[in-house]
């Protein structure tokens, strides 16, 4: 993981947006979604393929805050939208 890579210049949580779901900044693409979707085996490319909104570090930040929900910290504060 790129010590420059800043999650939340990627996702952001907004009760207004998904229910307040993790989603990619100004998109209503869940980050859950693209979870499922390298669960399933697909590639990046594939994933970037099928919503070429995302890039490559849409997916990196995606697999960051999973890693981040995972771990010792048990959550991720993300501030309020303005």
């Amino acid at each position: 993981m790129s010590e420059h890579l800043n999650i939340q210049n990627y996702i952001t949580v907004d009760p207004e947006i998904c229910h307040g779901k993790a989603c990619f900044k100004n998109t209503r693409i869940m980050v859950s979604i693209i979870l499922e979707l390298l669960e399933a085996g697909e590639s990046v490319s594939e994933i970037i393929e099928s919503y070429p909104g995302l890039t490559p570090e849409h997916i990196q930040a995606a697999l960051h805050l999973a890693s981040e929900m995972l771990s010792n910290k048990r959550y991720v504060s993300f501030p309020h939208a303005a």
